[in-house]
């Protein structure tokens, strides 16, 4: 960790096996665990708190003040767990007082100029691809998948396990186990090849299959359907997630690619 070409604020807790590449800078009140390895030109600003095991590549940003011109200088933080890798000149802004932090969960992985804004968070087994962006008070479950160049409008959420496909401009909230594509983005089937890989067996995936032909496929609104679903389908995990994803949607869900 001794790298005389890097600057660390005599206020940060620095694991002794952590290591810091040169011209490398990090500010006060910053923790690092154990294990994890700081590529050379990265900045970390006031408030990080960074995992055990993980890597971040040059050119990184993480917990710079955020973009919000109603921020007062609040004791935020930006919380990055265990085991994840931020790839080159990706950025990550601390909370506001909305939430008082931007949380990135364990085992993620997020690609080169990816940014984050405050106020976001994110669940475990997360990817986002190249140039994917967060607008600030964002969720994200767990094994989400943000492919390249995706844009998340500002107070949306994305379920556990749902694919976003390329370029894709997501303007309203995406349910779990979902594939999202088109414009505007549209339901246009789930992510079965990632719950396969997951583990999910045939059988639970033609029940998630079944839970979104009637959401989607058989022209009922979002109230009916979720009758319908709650009155003829057993009572799972997996539905009761869907039905109270749908519940709490504060934007809205996104449409079926059929749709008006």
């Amino acid at each position: 960790m001794n790298q005389p070409l890097a600057y660390v604020h005599p206020g940060a807790k620095i694991a002794k096996n952590v290591v810091i590449e040169p011209f490398t800078t990090i500010h006060n009140n910053v923790v690092i665990g154990e294990g994890t390895w700081i590529g050379s030109n990265v900045t970390i600003m006031e408030g990080a708190r960074i995992g055990k095991n993980c890597s971040i590549f040059p050119g990184a940003v993480i917990s710079a003040t955020p973009q919000d011109k109603k921020f007062n200088d609040e004791d935020t933080i930006t919380e990055i767990g265990d085991n994840t890798t931020i790839r080159e000149c990706v950025t990550i802004n601390r909370g506001t007082a909305d939430r008082m932090k931007t949380k990135i969960g364990k085992n993620c992985w997020i690609m080169a100029y990816c940014h984050i804004a405050h106020d976001c968070i994110v669940g475990d087994h997360c990817i986002f691809s190249n140039n994917s962006t967060l607008a600030g008070h964002i969720n994200v479950g767990d094994y989400v998948v943000l492919a390249g160049m995706a844009a998340v409008q500002q107070f949306c959420s994305i379920g556990n396990h749902a694919f976003v496909t390329g370029g894709s401009l997501v303007r309203k909230d995406v349910p779990p186990y979902v594939k999202a594509a088109r414009e505007p983005l549209s339901y246009v089937g789930i992510n079965s090849i990632g719950l396969r890989r997951r583990g999910f067996t045939t059988e639970k995936i033609r029940e998630i299959q079944n839970i979104y032909r009637i959401l989607y496929q058989r022209n009922y609104n979002n109230s009916q359907a979720v009758a319908i679903i709650e009155a003829e389908m057993e009572a799972t995990p997996e539905r009761d997630e869907v039905l109270e994803f749908i519940k709490n949607s504060q934007r809205g869900i996104m449409k079926g690619y059929f749709s008006n």
